[in-house]
This record gives C-alpha cells, structure tokens and sequence, in this order.
C-alpha cells in the first residue's frame, strides 16, 4: 500500500513538470527576441528589453569622450521600440557619439527615438545618428527627437543626421514606401550653442561673411598663407577644370582641405570667352553641370558663370545659361563687374525683362566697386553694386592680392545655401 502511494506521488510530480515545460515553451514562442544597448565608456554590454532601450552617461573630466551604439532588430507582430540616450558631459573637451538602428518588420510599428546631450566644455563634437527601417502591412509611427545644449567657449560642430526607410502605410492609412531624412515623420531636432562656435547646423544666418576666390589649388601652405595675411575665410573661390594659362581646376585633396576647415566653396565655370548667344549659353551649361556632377558636387549648389570685362555678353547667353542650369539639379549664378557702365549690367536687366525669374533664381556676385585688397578685419563696409533688385550672392572687392593670390570678397548670408 505504502508502494502505491509513493509510485502515484512519483507520476503526480512528473505530470506537474512535463505541464510547466509545456507552458514554458509556449511563452517563448510567442516572445521577442532581446535587444541589446552598449556604451563605450565602461567597455560593458547592457542588456534592454524590446520596449524600452536607454542609456545614460555622465563624465566630469579634463577629457570626455562617449559613443553610444543601440541597434534593436525585432519581426513579431506588434514591434514598438523606445531608445532613450542621455549624456551629461562637463569637462575641456567633450565628444559624443550617438548611433541608434532599429530594424523592424511587423504589423504596427511603433518607434520613438530620444537622443539628449548636454556639454559644458572648451570644444565639442556632436554626432547623433538614427536610422530607423520598418517593413511592415501597416500602421506605422515613428517619432525622432534630438536635442543638444551645448555651452562651449571655443569650438562645437554639430551633426544630425535622421533617416526613415519605410514600406507600408502610417497610421493615418496613408501609403508609404521610401526614404525620407531629416525631417518626415515627427523628426524634431534642436541644437542650443553658447559660445564662439561653427556648426554644421545653421541656424541663424549671417548677414554677411568674409572670404576669398583663387585661381590656384588650395593647399596647406595657401590655407596658412590666407589666415597669417588676411583672416580666417569662411567661403573660398574655386573653378571647375582646369583652364590652360588661366586657373587650375578643383581637386579632390583641396575640397577635403576646405570643407575639414569648415570653409564652404563657390564654384566657378570660366571656360569661354564669348558671352553671346542662347544655344552658347546652353552649350556651357550642360558643360559645366557635367563637371560638376564627375566632381560629385551636391544638388541645390550654384554654378557661377565667370564673365570677364573684356568678354562679349548678351541676354540671349544669360537666358541660354539660366535656362539649363535651373532645369538640372544645380542653381544658376553669374560673375562680372555689374557696374551700370558695363555691358554685363545691360545685358543682365535685357535678361531679367525678358524672363522675371532671373531676378528671382539667378545669384549675381559683383566685382564692383573695386576697393582693393584688405584683410579681414579692415573691410569695406559691404555695399556691392548690382542690378536693382538682383538676387545679390556677393561682392569681390579686392583684386590680385600678391601674398597668398587671391581677391578679396564678402559674401551675402543668403548664397550660404548654395554654395558647396
């Protein structure tokens, strides 16, 4: 009796196990995969779940240098992902990087992303990334939010960069099947900068800022040239191709030498002589828009048509060049001496009446009037002549400076946005 007692307690616990495994296995079917956050600072791994990912760091030293990574990759029904990273950083020199992915593909998407930095330093460096790639039937809501106090009393440069690859429809039922960076789908970004500092996000546009042209390759020692002589450029002048006997041509080293010293670059086109004629002004652009496009030069860049005193000019070559430089994905621009005396002047105002929207799109850069060569700090006050009503992108108003070669400009706050 005792025997059989104990075998039916023995069978009783073995039913109890085999139950509990059964439910076990169930649950994991059904569960999604963990995801993973990591931080640099500690050289440990931190364990999230699906729902919610952060990570916060906070450095006090003489140098901080943080890069946080998270990537979440999820394919369950019902993929909702909350990133959260904080930094708090006060130290002399504070460098931040912030890198966030999440890969999902499922049914109701749902993915916000907040990414905060807080620096008070000497020099920071900014760099926040998130990429978010759902394939899902539907309902998908992505909210991006990037925000950066910084207080520094040097230097700060500042990237943002935020891209949606989506394949479905939104939660408003609307169809979505592409790629939208910096500013679809609920992105926010924010950047507070105190302090003597250039950053990659511009958010107030200066009236007017100093700079140079040359007919050389921009080197080093020409960078040094400039800043020991004259001042510190923040827009420099430079031609496509070379041009035998007259300016050499872009290089990819001298791009790589400006744009690391935050020097934005205006591009010029000086190859012809004759300025008349609509199919010529036609020709030269495509000419020019195929050097641009084999040196990579971005979309939304003007080219700047150089037209020398001594050139023949009509309107019939402005429209020509205006016309097929507006239709690619480049803007139209135009060089000379824009004095009332000159050809260049009538011609100009000849196009403008024949077509409004050469007032409009087409960026004048005036070589009048003639002040001479100055440095930096002893500028003329900037006052260009142009046509009434021109669509002024700058004024150069010294020429053939001996030291360094180069001619003096200042440029107007809106051609920022035009040039590379």
């Amino acid at each position: 009796m005792k025997n059989t007692k104990r075998l039916s307690m023995i069978i009783l616990g073995v039913v109890s196990l085999l139950f509990v495994l059964t439910l076990s296995l169930f649950s994991q079917e059904n569960s999604t995969e963990p995801v993973t956050a990591s931080t640099n600072v500690t050289q440990e791994e931190q364990d999230a779940s699906d729902q919610n990912t952060s990570s916060q760091n906070n450095e006090q030293s003489g140098n901080s240098n943080v890069s946080n990574s998270v990537t979440n990759s999820i394919n369950v029904e019902g993929g909702n992902v909350d990133n959260t990273v904080k930094n708090h950083i006060d130290s002399t020199n504070g460098e931040i990087k912030n890198s966030v992915e999440n890969h999902i593909n499922s049914d109701d998407a749902d993915i916000e992303s907040a990414t905060e930095n807080t620096i008070t330093a000497e020099d920071a460096d900014v760099d926040n990334s998130i990429e978010n790639h759902i394939n899902s039937g539907q309902n998908n809501e992505v909210d991006n939010n990037v925000a950066n106090d910084i207080n520094v009393s040097v230097d700060v440069t500042i990237s943002n960069h935020v891209t949606n690859q989506i394949s479905g429809q939104d939660k408003d039922g609307t169809e979505n099947d592409g790629e939208s960076d910096n500013g679809d789908n609920g992105e926010e970004s924010e950047n507070n900068d105190n302090g003597e500092n250039r950053s990659d996000n511009k958010e107030e546009t200066p009236d007017s800022v100093w700079g140079v042209d040359s007919a050389r390759v921009a080197t080093d020692n020409t960078l040094a040239c400039v800043r020991e002589n004259f001042g510190d450029p923040q827009v420099w002048g430079r031609y496509l191709d070379d041009k035998e006997g007259v300016s050499y041509g872009l290089t990819t080293d001298e791009i790589d030498l400006l744009h690391s010293n935050d020097i934005q670059i205006l591009v010029i086109w000086n190859h012809f002589t004759d300025g008349t004629g609509y199919e010529n002004g036609q020709s030269e652009a495509r000419d020019a828009i195929e050097s641009a496009r084999d040196l990579g030069i971005p979309e939304g860049v003007a080219l700047f048509a150089n037209v020398e005193p001594i050139y023949p000019i009509d309107s019939a070559f402005i429209q020509g060049w205006h016309d097929v430089v507006t239709e690619s994905e480049y803007s139209s621009g135009l060089y000379g001496i824009f004095d009332p005396s000159e050809e260049l002047y009538a011609a100009f105002e000849a196009a403008a009446e024949e077509n409004a929207s050469i007032l409009d799109e087409m960026y004048v850069w005036t070589a009048a009037p003639n002040k001479g060569i100055t440095t930096e700090e002893n500028a003329p006050e900037y006052n260009p002549e142009y046509p009434e009503e021109a669509l002024i992108g700058g004024w150069q108003y010294g020429l053939d400076a001996e030291t360094c070669n180069i001619d003096t400009n200042i440029f107007d706050g809106n051609v920022l946005d035009v040039l590379w």
